[in-house]
């Protein structure tokens, strides 16, 4: 296993952690949805209360509608942790199963349906990675740096910031988690998410003090970055870096009356552009009040455009750009089909991709999502 320079525990790179994950047998490959739906329920008849299914906001309609409860990545791991079931299927990506095995009692084991859903943002700062910049970095200043990580993050990057005296943040606490960071050091390093780094520095008028640094890149300068208050890592939402204002300029000019509200992984002048800003709770929120006869364009995943849409016909809901530009490929990964095979495996007593976080990488991450939760 790599070492690393700067932590004291040890870990790997995200694709070898979990060798146990297996690919969807090819049984299972060729159902219809009539016949999956009646044996999905079928199944969760059968294991009852010792199951719950969580299903994050951007993953289909078919997994959706299996779920007991349906939210952000964070707020679901906290339903789990809630719960008294004795497995937690998880309908996300890599790292919220993980966050959930992190907050979930011991006795409680989490299952990621597809071994394939993996965030690629997430990806764009691993921590063994993370590890090599931050001795880059921290050589170039006496200034006390603050790691934050996003929470679309893996649970070694967790446990990295929290051992380097940082701390975890959602879409919605962002803000605070910079504030916090600041009575307590110098310098923010923001990870892995540069749009929402930067939209959160212009909250707290920070604009001026930031930094993109890319530490594979030749012509990105440590010493240079250092010299600013906030350093952002070069990573990115794959789905909402994809929004560009023209969108919202179309979708104006065909619906002189919609409103717009988009995510804040979406870049700066999106941001600016939109009516609304906010976490995906707070796009629900926002189509909820909104009146009947509204018309809200949705920067965001596709599905919870469509739940949205589904869910509140009384509102026209529209998606600031087409399905292809919307579509999140990880999220997608979560098949139904492999919802039914961990299912019926769990029947006949066989656990199946179960995601175990290293106790060390825990005990540290859970000291970064506390940190989180003071703020």
């Amino acid at each position: 296993m790599p070492e690393m320079e700067t932590a004291t525990f040890e870990t790997d790179l995200s694709l070898f952690k979990y060798d146990n994950l297996e690919q969807l047998p090819a049984s299972y490959r060729d159902l219809d949805e009539a016949e999956r739906r009646e044996r999905t329920e079928a199944a969760l008849d059968v294991l009852g209360d010792d199951v719950i299914i969580l299903g994050h906001n951007y993953q289909r309609r078919e997994i959706v509608e299996h779920a007991d409860f349906i939210g952000d990545s964070y707020q679901l791991s906290q339903e789990a942790a809630n719960a008294d079931a004795e497995y937690v299927i998880f309908g996300g990506v890599t790292f919220m199963a993980e966050s959930a095995d992190i907050i979930t009692d011991d006795d409680q084991t989490v299952i990621l349906p597809s071994m394939e859903a993996s965030c690629p943002m997430a990806g764009m700062a691993e921590a063994l990675q993370v590890d090599t910049a931050w001795a880059e970095l921290t050589a170039e200043t006496d200034a006390n740096i603050i790691p934050i990580t996003y929470m679309n993050s893996y649970a070694d990057l967790k446990a990295f910031c929290a051992e380097q005296g940082g701390l975890v943040c959602t879409s919605s606490n962002a803000h605070r988690a910079f504030e916090w960071a600041f009575d307590r050091g110098d310098k923010v390093l923001f990870l892995p998410d540069k749009h929402l780094g930067e939209n959160t520095a212009h909250r707290l008028g920070m604009e001026d003090e930031l930094a993109e640094w890319d530490p594979w890149d030749p012509e990105s300068d440590a010493a240079e970055a250092v010299e600013k208050d906030i350093i952002l890592w070069e990573g990115y939402c794959q789905v909402h870096e994809r929004f560009r204002t023209e969108h919202i300029e179309q979708v104006r000019g065909e619906h002189p009356d919609a409103n717009v509200v988009v995510h804040p992984e979406c870049r700066r002048e999106v941001v600016e552009a939109a009516d609304v800003v906010g976490s995906t709770s707070t796009i629900c929120e926002t189509i909820e009040n909104a009146e009947p006869g509204e018309t809200w364009a949705i920067g965001t995943e596709i599905h919870l455009t469509k739940h949205l849409s589904r869910w509140h016909p009384e509102v026209n809901v529209l998606p600031l750009c087409g399905d292809a530009c919307m579509d999140c490929n990880a999220m997608r990964q979560i098949d139904p089909n492999y919802l039914l095979w961990v299912l019926e495996e769990l029947v006949e007593g066989r656990e199946r991709n179960v995601i175990n976080v290293a106790e060390e990488e825990k005990e540290l991450a859970r000291v970064a999502l506390d940190r989180m939760l003071e703020v």
